[in-house]
């Protein structure tokens, strides 16, 4: 998959790389971002996380982008194209979180646009996943409101960095459903940002 910064009005999303360091562990220190995460990428598990990040989209398994709120130009967070599979054109979307100050706002949904876009009209692949905890109903809903169908649920999925084995709900959304969820996400984001449901989405 070709790695290009992709710019919408609310959001815009630059391959990750060096320079992003210090601007995101700023925006990962708010401890209500890790609540539901695999990882804690705040305080000392933020550089684990930043070149694992790196380290994964140098060897072609991950595409990282850093988050920015084209607003003010501030870094809010991050996301990924994850589980790339050229041969059966699929990706998955995750990795997901955002600062705080960006929850209920445009940033989230305008960045799945962009990603989704890139994805099928870019790449052309037939599917693209979303995976995220059972436990985290908000990141269901918001995921949900894009327009995924809920496919099921991953038993004994992952093991977060507590220790917590976690079942994952599957979402998706196929090449199919794609004119029809952009048409849904671009009428939400013309309505306004305080439209727009943005439940905190985290790192799956």
């Amino acid at each position: 998959m070709e790695v290009v910064p992709l710019t919408g009005r609310w959001a815009r999303l630059v391959p990750l790389d060096e320079a992003h360091r210090e601007p995101l562990r700023r925006a990962a220190g708010d401890d209500r971002i890790w609540e539901h995460t695999l990882t804690r990428a705040s305080g000392p598990g933020f550089d684990p996380w930043f070149d694992d990040a790196l380290a994964e989209r140098a060897a072609g398994r991950r595409v990282p982008f850093a988050v920015c709120r084209a607003a003010d130009g501030r870094w809010v967070g991050s996301t990924s194209y994850l589980d790339l599979a050229p041969r059966h054109r699929r990706v998955e979307i995750g990795s997901t979180w955002y600062h705080p100050d960006v929850w209920a706002t445009a940033v989230n949904p305008e960045s799945k646009l962009l990603l989704l876009a890139h994805a099928f009209e870019a790449f052309g692949v037939n599917r693209v996943a979303l995976v995220t905890d059972v436990l985290n109903a908000r990141s269901q809903a918001a995921i949900a409101k894009l327009g995924a169908v809920r496919e099921g649920v991953l038993r004994s999925h992952m093991i977060s960095q507590g220790g917590r084995v976690r079942d994952s709900v599957m979402f998706s959304i196929v090449a199919a459903e794609w004119p029809s969820v952009r048409a849904v996400l671009r009428s939400r984001l013309e309505q306004g940002t305080g439209s727009v449901p943005t439940p905190n989405p985290t790192p799956d």
